[in-house]
């Protein structure tokens, strides 16, 4: 069997099937729910109806019969459920019931089980299952599958229905490409952005504030402030306009956008007094209210096209067992931007909105990865549309010979997207820059601009994000740095450290303000602690980028001596000199 991603997934769907009859072998009282695989592996629910819950040491017996089972060399064979009644019926006797309810389901869908057998035909283990698997167990190493955690999972998603235990799991080919997995895992566990936003002071998440709202600390918002400046700054030389728009509106805007038909679950509701029935929304997005600026004036094609941004905080409904750090909350700021432009004008302003996205990765030393979303079976507008739609976004990034996937029918209900999958330092993709084209709120709202000709026509709305969620890419970069920001991002850009304060705090202090007077975030270090205890700190612990080192030499010299982060001592510069080398690698942003 040729060993690629697609049979990686079949290994692993397979592996989950040996795990599943294991555990039933070891705790004969759990109900099977679902076990997929996945990119990283695979995973299964778990209903233990006496309410036992897994520990280490059982994922450690788990993963040990697995590995006998594997030994009897036992196939998997399909099998099609012709009497799917009588199917569930069994289900429901054996106490199945995930079983039962999934069978239920899809029941006019031919479905089929796959059989575990052993060599004498036995089955020994059976589920409900579309497959592919590999023809036996010989195919799958013992010594290249792992049980790795155990955690909560409700059946189907769903925080109503029962809580179920859900562990997860990687199998690869070999010993080795499961070793480099592991070490990705202990390496990722290092970066995890949560930790580190702890031991860095960055932010937290407090249950008396609420799930998913995030309180910015001053070290996390410096690097914000930095980000938002570069924002500010690229969107002013692009071309585009910035607005500022009100965090709730009457309900009644929201119905005309139609997000009361397809997003009420998401949305937060305020209620204006007790004696009116006037209803506000907490803002979910920032799309209708550009649109709102767009029709207090009149435009002719000359006017386009029009670019408005906004730092937009928008609040969105997340189950709480979805949330997790930066990555997913429920108050977030969008690098929103909203283009009305021509037809004429769209292949134009996609590929600049695909420049913008890759200066801007760039700075980070971040590639990415492109998908193209195509129209799905459910959509608005003409189809002709679409068709000037998708050639548009194609040929914008045919235009920098760019590499895409094509995710046939996968394209918003509105229109085509195109999706940015930045890649961190450890190789993982992220989403986040978007471009999306818009049949629906021009409609909707009925927005227009005069042609050539003198005829009202409706512009094409181009949804952009460079950074996604401003919280969500912060907790990227806080990863991708491992918490050591570059020197332009990095809350406190030098340590000022005297080897002693009696001796040397007096030149100390005039070389700490000369650098705050340049706009450098200093800090001095004068506390009682050895000299070489404060550089660790600094560089090691906090991850400063420079310390600057103060003694007697320094200061007959003018000088100060240097140590870099993740370098060492640099050498002896002078003063100037070096407030001049920071400012050079500020502006840089290297």
């Amino acid at each position: 069997m040729e060993k690629n991603n697609e049979t990686l997934r079949v290994l692993r769907h397979s592996c989950s099937h040996i795990m599943a009859q294991a555990v039933q072998k070891l705790f004969p009282q759990a109900k099977l729910a679902i076990g997929p695989a996945t990119d990283e592996g695979f995973y299964y629910d778990f209903d233990l109806t006496d309410g036992y819950a897994f520990t280490q040491e059982d994922l450690e017996k788990i993963e040990n019969e697995m590995k006998e089972i594997i030994k009897q060399n036992l196939t998997f064979e399909k099998y099609l459920v012709e009497d799917v009644d009588a199917k569930i019926a069994e289900f429901k006797a054996e106490g199945e019931i995930y079983k039962a309810e999934l069978l239920e389901e899809h029941k006019n869908d031919n479905p089929t089980l796959y059989l575990t057998k052993d060599k004498d035909g036995n089955i020994l283990f059976n589920d409900l299952c579309a497959g592919p698997h590999i023809p036996n167990t010989s195919y799958i190493k013992g010594n290249a599958i792992k049980l790795l955690k155990v955690a909560g999972a409700y059946w189907r998603g769903n925080e109503k229905n029962k809580m179920l235990q859900r562990i997860y799991a990687t199998a690869y080919w070999n010993k080795e490409d499961l070793q480099d997995y592991l070490t990705f895992l202990e390496e990722a566990a290092k970066r995890d952005h949560r930790k580190l936003g702890t031991q860095h002071d960055l932010f937290s998440v407090r249950e008396e504030v609420g799930g998913g709202l995030v309180l910015w600390h001053p070290n996390l918002a410096v690097v914000r402030e930095e980000i938002e400046n570069y924002w500010r700054s690229e969107h002013r030389k692009r071309g585009y306009v910035t607005v500022h728009t009100p965090q709730i509106a009457k309900s009644k805007l929201w119905e005309i956008s139609g997000h009361m038909d397809h997003y009420k679950e998401n949305m937060f509701f305020v209620q204006k007094d007790e004696e009116s029935d006037e209803q506000f929304v907490v803002k979910p997005m920032n799309c209708p209210f550009h649109i709102m600026i767009y029709q207090a004036n009149r435009y002719s094609y000359r006017s386009l096209p029009l670019r408005m941004a906004e730092l937009g905080t928008v609040y969105r409904k997340e189950k709480s067992g979805a949330l997790a750090g930066l990555t997913r909350v429920q108050g977030f700021t969008q690098d929103d931007a909203h283009i009305f432009c021509t037809p004429e004008q769209l292949v134009d302003e996609i590929n600049e909105i695909i420049n913008f996205v890759a200066d801007t990765m760039a700075i980070f030393k971040m590639d990415f990865e492109v998908e193209l979303s195509t129209r799905p079976e459910s959509y608005v507008g003409e189809l002709k549309n679409w068709e000037i739609a998708e050639a548009g976004l194609k040929e914008a990034m045919d235009r920098r010979g760019m590499k895409y996937e094509i995710n046939e029918g996968d394209g918003a209900f509105y229109g085509p997207k195109i999706d940015f999958k930045v890649k961190d330092a450890l190789g993982r993709t992220w989403q986040c820059a978007t471009i999306q084209l818009d049949f629906n709120l021009p409609a909707r709202f009925d927005i227009k601009y005069q042609d050539k000709d003198g005829s009202m026509k409706t512009p094409i709305m181009l949804h952009r994000v460079i950074f996604g969620s401003m919280e969500r890419f912060h907790g990227i970069l806080i990863e991708h740095y491992a918490g050591a920001f570059p020197t332009w991002l990095a809350p406190t850009q030098v340590a000022i450290v005297p080897i002693s304060n009696e001796k040397h705090a007096d030149f100390a202090e005039e070389v700490y303000k000369k650098l705050r007077a340049e706009g450098i975030r200093v800090k001095l270090d004068d506390r009682s602690e050895s000299m070489n205890y404060k550089i660790r700190e600094s560089l090691q612990d906090k991850k400063i980028p420079y310390v600057c080192v103060i003694g007697d030499k320094e200061i007959e010299a003018n000088s100060v001596a240097v140590r870099k982060r993740g370098v060492g001592q640099i050498g002896t510069i002078n003063v100037d000199e070096f407030v001049q080398n920071i400012i050079k690698e500020i502006k840089e942003k290297v």
